[in-house]
């Protein structure tokens, strides 16, 4: 990779400063807390993201985000995957698809939740949907000229406990036709309730609720990016989530080698470093290679973006680089574990805690299993060639 544009440099180099000065140092308080940190520790996170000019990066200066290039935001987004804990999730910024939002729902929503007043949710998952959104069974249908009754289950809505607004995917019912839409429901709308809230392997400072909407009153005014463009919006969004895991992911294998070695070469066994040994040395290279190799991948899907190439190569390759960008981190979190031995099974050790919050990145916004199916897809669609350079 060519050397980063002043301003670039910078901006990685202010966001990797937050992470050690402000989001490191907490990741043990909020590990024995399990999840949420003290309201102040909460608040610093906001305001020290807010004047570091760290917060909302893709959405516009205008709205009160930072207008970030897409490679700009991959080089913060793999800083803050040094962290563990969920603590920048604390940080404020809002889903991608308000960018396709009404003046009036900016107004509403998105530039509160980027000044850190509120948060939003995004609600796709359904219990007999999870990984193939086509069989979601949530409806809105028409119950007047403008008004509309969202009915339906959601599961695993991340900040759905905490958010104020839910921005969930529908069928939309007229006639015959079923309109996948996206609405925005006000989290204290009548009919709207968390009906399961169960703990999972990571301790991050929001929970990933199961949702009911009962009746939920509407109106063309929740109405996200238009009737019926619900599918388009959902696939950019999973495209932007894709790369921001394995973004995360290299950031995380950065961490855990940078320990793994430190740890390695200062801990003797055997009257030789650690670091001396290959059974110990070996893996670590392992883990470089895969961290090295991640990053490029996920560096050349932004700088696709960046260009304006067709959306679906970069939707094509952004599956590519979080399928192999979340396998490896997990390979890496197993090896660094192993590496320190009984101290790597403590939850006060970086890499013990990695190793649990890694796993969920084969999972979410798309199994590893999916994404195998979009890149073989993309292969035979988009071109071997297309693919691979």
């Amino acid at each position: 990779m060519t050397a980063l544009p002043t301003h670039v440099e910078e901006l990685r180099a202010r966001a990797s400063a937050f992470v050690d000065e402000v989001l490191i140092p907490l990741e043990v308080t909020a590990e024995l807390a399990g999840g949420p940190l003290p309201a102040e520790d909460q608040s610093r996170i906001r305001s020290e993201a807010l004047e570091r000019g760290l917060h909302g990066g893709l959405h516009r200066r205008e709205h009160g985000g930072n207008s970030w290039s897409t490679t700009e935001w991959f080089l913060v987004e793999e800083q803050l995957g040094r962290s563990t804990n969920g603590v920048s999730w604390y940080m404020p910024n809002a889903y991608n698809v308000w960018k396709a939002a009404s003046p009036e729902q900016i107004e509403r929503w998105l530039v509160p939740a980027l000044r850190g007043e509120l948060h939003d949710a995004y609600a796709v998952t359904e219990a007999e949907s999870g990984s193939d959104p086509s069989g979601i069974t949530t409806t809105a249908r028409r119950t007047a000229p403008g008004q509309w009754v969202l009915n339906g289950e959601k599961w695993f809505v991340t900040f759905g406990s905490t958010a104020q607004v839910i921005i969930v995917m529908a069928h939309a019912i007229e006639g015959d036709r079923r309109l996948p839409t996206l609405f925005a429901v006000p989290a204290d709308a009548p009919g709207v309730e968390i009906i399961a809230d169960v703990p999972f392997t990571h301790n991050y400072p929001h929970g990933h609720p199961t949702m009911r909407f009962t009746d939920v009153a509407l109106t063309d005014a929740d109405i996200v990016g238009g009737l019926g463009n619900g599918d388009n919006l959902q696939r950019l969004w999973f495209t932007e989530e894709r790369l921001a895991i394995a973004a995360r992911c290299v950031g995380a294998m950065q961490r855990l080698i940078d320990e793994s070695v430190d740890w390695a070469a200062n801990r003797e066994q055997g009257g030789a470093r650690l670091l001396d040994h290959q059974g110990i040395s070996f893996p670590i290279a392992d883990s470089a290679a895969d961290a090295a190799a991640g990053r490029l991948l996920g560096l050349d899907v932004a700088r696709l973006a960046d260009e304006g190439a067709d959306g679906k190569l970069i939707h094509g390759k952004a599956s590519m680089a979080k399928l192999f960008c979340s396998e490896a981190a997990n390979r890496c979190a197993d090896r660094s574990v192993q590496l320190f031995g009984g101290r790597g099974y403590m939850r006060t050790t970086a890499a013990e805690r990695f190793w649990r919050e890694l796993r969920v990145d084969r999972i979410w916004e798309g199994t590893s299993e999916i994404q195998r199916i979009i890149v073989l897809r993309s292969l035979e669609r988009r071109g071997v060639t297309a693919m691979l350079t």
